[in-house]
Formats: structure tokens, C-alpha cells, sequence
């Protein structure tokens, strides 16, 4: 199993080299990943930083956002712990290269032998995190060999996953050579449990706090505020076009008067705004045109063209629909529902406990079409019936806050071990 897993790892290597001849964002993992070896050794030799090194994972921004609150609390705690951020999506990395919490923050390599074997040769972690996934096991393999603690936090197993099948053995016990493994939910404790792994902790989502300090400290945006003004705002986070061929013809035709809309796509690259702008009949705006030129007087839809606004936006909004449902997976309902938005998404959604909650419960609801997406809509127009979806969204996160202490606590016990005299 192992032979195949290294072959499978050499040729999906081999595929994004010729991928990026053609794609930027492969490029750009391609290009992260050159002389790797060279770049790591420089980082370290241009710290001056002897605390004890933690090495945190994460495959790419959202994961990040999930590890933050950990790191930061971390760092809070025990400021003298030098922090190596590793990224796989250059997504992550583009964003997060010069997150201020971090001692050095760095591509992670292909998981080959010989560059986990390298990796951990020039860093020599005492403690390794990984994110939610991301097993990437020649490392796992490394670590456990050459008796480095390793971690797992907001971790979430399906049975679908490799270690539960039948040829899944060998990924088992790596997953069980893992030192703690701390779980968003029960079922993940459950699935763990038939398999023999007792060493976990459910703790729960470390994005629900990090959500609830973006909502205690949202910046403000003047721009969005004056779009605003006493208006009840629309907010479309991280939409996709399979999203916008029914948002779009609603926010056309059914939105109702005096309302507005902002509009936060999940890519931004200009063929994708311009589809947009098309499709929307209503007054709309470019959020960097108005920057430059001033806020049309009768814009009626801002159109959001950065990326890093939205989990702030929220705080001027009224109802959130969150895309990705009608593609693979909803995006993030969180940050939206820390400000006490009701939310709506698509039908993909069963992956995640919180979307599964708000449907259960009424903080949320699914739509499928145009049609039940203005239905949902107008419902939450009724005072009674905004005010019930308003709290069971802020009761959810309420009721589940505190991972990150769990983690931090745990991490900082390890930590403060490694870095005490040996006798």
C-alpha cells in the first residue's frame, strides 16, 4: 500500500509540473515549491529566535482561519514559541505570507519520503498541528519515527474516508500514531471509536471563535457604510456562477423595494465580474471604481473586487445567502451568522455540522432554485419569524465556543515540556 501511495505522490507531482504550464495557480504551487530545501534553510538562518519551534499546517486559507485562533492564543500565552506555518494551496500562501503571528511561513513540499525525511531534518519541530486534514503521510510517518508529538485539531472523519476502508489499514495506524486528536463533533468520535482510537477530545470548531472575534472587531468600511445608508442590505458571500444563475434573476426581479445588495463572489478575476455585472439589470458598482470615483448615487448593488472584506461585511447586512451550494460544498456560514444573519445556501451542505444545524433549527435555510430562494426570503421578512432565525443563528455559536482554549491549553503543555531542562 505504501509502494502505491509513493507512486500515486510521484505522478500527481508530475501532473501539476505539466499543469502549470498552462494554469496560474499550479504555477504558482510549482514556482512555491522550486529549490525548496534552499528557501527553508535561508528562513531559519535569518531568525535569531530560540524558543521552542511548533509546526502548524494548514492546506489553505480556510483551514488558516480555523488554526488562527490557536496560534494566536498561543502566542498571547507564550510568546517565546516560534511558529512555522506551512501552506499546500497558494491561495493560503499568496494571503497569509506575512501573517505577523508566525515566525516563518512557508510552502509545505511534496509529500515524498525523501522531502518529509529533508523537511524535518532542517526544522526539527517539537510539536507538529495539522488542520482539519490534510494527512499527508510520508510526513505523518516522519514524525511519528523520529518521536515528534503530533496533534490534530477540528478534525472531522467520515466513513468514506481511506482509514475506514478496507485497504485503509496502513493510513490507519498512522492516524492512530497521532499523540491527540481534538474533533468538531460526536460522529467523528464515533467513527474513530469502532476503529480502536480512544485519544481524542470533542471540542468542537475552532472557526466558531475566530468568527466571534472578527465580529467583536470588524473593522469598519466608510464606502460600505454610505452604500448603506438606512437601507436593509442583501449580502451574497462567496458566490459561484452556478449560484448566480438564481441569485441574479431574484435580485433582478424579487428584491424587494428599498433594499440593496452586495455581492462578494469567490473569484474575482475580471471575466467573472463582468458575468456578473450582465447579469444584474438593477444599478450596480465596482467596490474598487467607487473607491476611485465616488458612490454612484443610485447604485442599488455593490460588487465586491477583493478578496479579505468579507467576513467584515457582514456587520451591514440583513440576510446572507452563502454560495458553493450549488457546486462541491457551501462556503463559510459562520462569519455571517456571528453578526446574526439568517442564512441561505444550496443543496450541497450536508458536510458541515453548523449548515445542517441552522436547517434543523431555523437559523438557516436551503434553497433550490429561484423560486425557493425568493420563498425563504420574503418568510424572513415577517418581524417574528427574522428575530427566532436571528437567535437560533447566535445561540449556535454561543453554545459551541471554546475550542481554541481546549487546544491551547493542551499544545502549551507540550510545549512547555520540550522546551524545559532535560535532567
Amino acid at each position: 500500500m505504501w509502494g502505491l501511495y509513493r507512486i500515486g505522490i510521484r505522478l500527481y507531482g508530475w501532473s501539476l509540473q505539466l499543469a502549470a504550464l498552462f494554469h496560474p495557480k499550479a504555477r504558482s504551487w510549482a514556482a512555491g515549491r522550486r529549490g525548496w530545501g534552499a528557501q527553508h534553510r535561508q528562513l531559519l538562518a535569518d531568525s535569531s529566535g530560540e524558543g521552542p519551534l511548533l509546526w502548524i499546517h494548514c492546506a489553505s486559507l480556510g483551514e488558516f482561519e480555523q488554526g488562527r485562533p490557536v496560534m494566536e492564543g498561543l502566542k498571547r500565552e507564550a510568546p517565546y514559541i516560534r511558529i512555522l506555518l506551512t501552506f499546500y494551496s497558494p491561495s493560503g500562501y499568496e494571503i497569509r505570507r506575512n501573517y505577523a503571528e508566525a515566525d516563518y511561513v512557508a510552502y509545505l513540499p511534496l509529500d515524498s519520503v525523501s522531502n518529509a525525511r529533508d523537511f524535518l531534518e532542517i526544522w526539527q519541530p517539537e510539536l507538529a498541528v495539522f488542520v482539519k486534514y490534510e494527512f499527508w503521510f510520508n510526513y505523518l510517518r516522519g514524525l511519528q519515527q523520529n518521536g515528534i508529538p503530533t496533534v490534530l485539531i477540528a478534525g472531522l472523519f467520515r466513513p468514506g474516508q481511506v482509514f475506514f476502508r478496507p485497504y485503509g489499514k496502513p493510513f490507519l495506524q498512522v492516524l492512530a500514531g497521532f499523540d491527540h486528536l481534538f474533533l468538531q463533533n460526536q460522529a467523528s468520535a464515533k467513527h474513530l471509536r469502532q476503529h480502536g482510537i480512544e485519544h481524542f477530545t470533542v471540542a468542537g470548531d475552532t472557526r466558531i471563535d475566530r468568527v466571534c472575534q472578527i465580529a467583536e472587531a470588524a473593522p469598519g468600511f466608510p464606502l460600505v457604510a454610505q452604500f448603506k445608508q438606512n437601507a436593509p442590505v442583501f449580502i451574497v458571500g462567496s458566490s459561484w456562477p452556478e449560484d448566480e444563475a438564481h441569485l441574479l434573476p431574484f435580485i433582478n426581479d424579487q428584491l424587494p423595494a428599498g433594499w440593496k445588495a452586495i455581492i462578494a463572489p469567490h473569484q474575482i478575476d475580471e471575466e467573472h465580474l463582468r458575468n456578473i455585472e450582465k447579469g444584474l439589470q438593477l444599478p450596480s458598482c465596482r467596490y474598487s471604481e467607487a473607491t476611485a470615483r465616488g458612490l454612484p448615487d443610485d447604485c442599488r448593488v455593490l460588487l465586491i473586487d477583493n478578496i479579505g472584506m468579507l467576513s467584515a461585511l457582514y456587520q451591514y447586512g440583513k440576510i446572507a445567502y452563502i454560495g458553493g451550494g450549488f457546486g462541491a460544498d457551501i462556503h463559510n456560514t459562520l462569519e455571517p451568522i456571528a453578526f446574526g444573519l439568517p442564512v441561505l445556501f444550496g443543496p450541497k451542505y450536508e458536510k458541515f455540522e453548523e449548515a445542517r444545524y441552522l436547517a434543523d433549527n431555523g437559523g438557516g435555510f436551503v434553497v433550490e432554485d429561484c423560486r425557493s430562494l425568493a420563498e425563504a426570503f420574503r418568510n424572513l421578512q415577517a418581524e417574528e419569524a427574522y428575530e427566532n432565525a436571528s437567535r437560533t443563528a447566535l445561540a449556535y455559536l454561543h453554545k459551541n465556543k471554546g475550542a481554541s482554549e481546549q487546544a491551547v491549553r493542551y499544545l502549551r503543555g507540550k510545549l512547555d515540556a520540550a522546551s524545559s531542562p532535560k535532567p
